[in-house]
């Protein structure tokens, strides 16, 4: 990471902390039950600020590597493979130009995917809360320290896979392969029922066999001080359900957005905004989710269609689908899903 890189991401990164802390430290410094109005709020918020960093990546994208001149810009180019080819006879400030516009577009669709994917885990992590008897007032909270966890896991995850990406290309048959796979997993057991058995999860296993954790339900803290012993309260171990549910759930998503771009900063910047977008998402379409029927059919085609894209543009085939197309096709099944859906329910759902 360059010297220009590191200050923007610092800057990007200390951003987010103020917007975290604003978040718990003011705006929701008590425990309540989010309510559909309150989330439509919010969602609206986080879906403003990750559109408006599109349009600074629009304008202002080669701040992000600190382009300044042809040489640089081919140089990151060649570098993260973006599919845009750099002109050395036409002006800096055209091929900026275009290189900006390719950005923000791999930005916006990486988001996208991210934030789409992101509707299975709001499920998993509502059953989650359900399984374990938390209170829907300390939703948030978990929530909150869950998506901080996340944030620095996904950091580690995206800049290690970027490395070994640039280094062993191959690494993307794999990506693919997988993501084609967990497509037609995904399809084949949409309409399972899910279940999680609290007493034989790993994540509760191993944390009473290693950690010190209270008996009795505490769901107002994660830390409880008894006998001038520190321990574990069950919210904290619900916390770590969350943090392993959301690992399993960046093994999909994360090799989804670089299906889309190989630019490790892109991947992160997509990720965090739909990952922060993630708990007004969950109170949004909690009690909404089982009115999107076919919505699990779609994110299914869509990771078995990304996992296809990204086969057929390593070699042989080097068949690479622009990115503006690919925006229209996710942009699609999502629609299409959505739209089934509502026009034309199961029988039985009609009732509901």
């Amino acid at each position: 990471m360059g010297a220009r890189e590191l200050i923007f991401f610092s800057l990007f990164i200390i951003f987010i902390l103020t917007i975290l802390t604003l978040d718990l430290g003011i705006l929701n410094k008590k425990s309540h039950v989010i309510k559909l109005k309150e989330a439509a709020v919010w969602s609206v918020l986080w879906i403003s600020l990750a559109i408006g960093f599109f349009f600074l990546i629009r304008t202002h994208g080669n701040l992000i590597h600190g382009i300044s001149d042809n040489t640089r810009l081919q140089e990151i180019v060649s570098k993260y493979d973006h599919p845009i080819t750099i002109d050395q006879k036409a002006g800096f400030e055209e091929n900026l130009s275009v290189y900006k516009n390719n950005l923000s577009l791999e930005y916006i669709t990486g988001y996208l995917i991210e934030y789409a994917l992101s509707v299975d885990n709001v499920f998993v992590m509502l059953l989650i809360f359900i399984s374990f008897g938390v209170q829907e007032k300390y939703y948030h909270r978990v929530l909150f320290w869950g998506i901080v966890g996340a944030i620095i896991m996904r950091f580690i995850f995206i800049f290690l896979s970027s490395a070994v990406i640039q280094r062993f290309e191959s690494v993307l048959y794999i990506f693919g392969a997988f993501l084609i796979f967990t497509g037609i997993k995904m399809f084949i057991t949409r309409k399972k029922e899910n279940k999680i058995d609290t007493q034989k999860h790993p994540v509760v296993r191993f944390a009473t066999k290693y950690f010190p954790v209270f008996p009795r339900p505490v769901f107002n803290r994660f830390f409880i001080i008894k006998n001038k012993k520190m321990m574990f309260t069950p919210l904290f171990i619900v916390l770590l359900v969350i943090e392993f549910s959301d690992v399993i759930f960046a093994v999909d998503s994360v090799p989804a957005i670089f299906s889309v771009t190989k630019d490790p900063f892109i991947v992160f910047f997509s990720n965090i905004f739909a990952i922060l977008g993630l708990r007004s998402l969950f109170f949004l379409v909690m009690n909404m989710f089982k009115y999107f029927y076919y919505l699990k059919d779609g994110l299914s085609i869509l990771l078995a269609f990304i996992g296809v894209k990204m086969i057929l543009a390593l070699e042989p085939f080097d068949f690479k689908i622009k990115i503006n197309i690919s925006l229209l096709i996710v942009l699609g099944i999502l629609c299409a899903s959505i739209l089934f859906s509502v026009l034309l329910p199961p029988k039985k759902a009609k009732h509901i």
